[in-house]
């Protein structure tokens, strides 16, 4: 494990302009921003992964919002989403407060760090396949300096679940043929040649639509962490 490795990968990430779409949308959400956030100075970069570099527990979604991590620099934080999963994981002991509102409020996760397969804010939460793909070797890179201490991952969502096999295969992982399915749920054991497996588990997004529909609940969210949380070795509340 190497702390330093991760702030340099972060700084690094937070420096990307590979992909021209996604750099023009981000900066003009960033120029123009929303009438409610007028008085922001909006981050307007790509967003790192948040948590500590010793990590036990991985939740991985689909990219920034625009208003969101887009406008905090800080993975969902500032936006719906993000309310619904920080306050979960306070209810289940891994996040030292409920609300997740900017990157200077003294919010501390406990053994979770929380990352996406695309960093930048996508036009209309849409990344392109190419964008993705040209944004996995981050995560590869965040998935090999973690390795000595992760143990389980929670992936919100069938694009990030999509966007996250072939980037575990990279890093060391064994994803099985044919690649697992994605559901709510889901779960499946990723067998490493030079150390220990990684349990994978499937969880509805924590989108809007996701959770304003009852498609996904708190509790169902609340359960898809602590089985999770458990498998990688910590003490979730219940």
């Amino acid at each position: 494990m190497d702390p330093r490795g991760l702030d340099r990968l972060d700084r690094r990430i937070s420096g990307c302009r590979a992909c021209p779409r996604l750099v023009a949308w981000r900066e003009e959400v960033a120029r123009t921003r929303r009438a409610a956030f007028a008085d922001w100075t909006y981050w307007g970069r790509p967003v790192p992964g948040f948590g500590p570099p010793d990590a036990r527990l991985l939740i991985i979604g689909l990219a920034p919002a625009a208003h969101g991590g887009n406008r905090t620099g800080r993975m969902f934080t500032g936006d719906r989403s993000g309310d619904v999963l920080y306050q979960a994981l306070y209810d289940v002991g891994l996040a030292s407060q409920p609300t997740s509102v900017h990157a200077g409020d003294g919010l501390e996760l406990h053994g979770v760090r929380v990352t996406a397969p695309v960093h930048c804010a996508p036009p209309a939460n849409k990344p392109t396949p190419a964008e993705r793909d040209a944004c996995r070797p981050w995560l590869v890179q965040e998935l090999r300096l973690l390795r000595p201490t992760v143990r389980a991952a929670v992936v919100l969502g069938a694009f990030g679940w999509q966007a996250a096999l072939p980037a575990f295969a990279e890093a060391g992982w064994t994803v099985p043929r044919p690649r697992p399915a994605f559901g709510h749920g889901a779960h499946v054991e990723l067998d490493a040649a030079d150390g220990p497996a990684l349990g994978l588990y499937g969880c509805f997004h924590v989108s809007q639509r996701n959770t304003f529909t009852g498609k996904l609940t708190p509790e169902m969210l609340r359960d898809v962490l602590r089985t999770a949380a458990t498998a990688a070795g910590l003490r979730p509340a219940k």
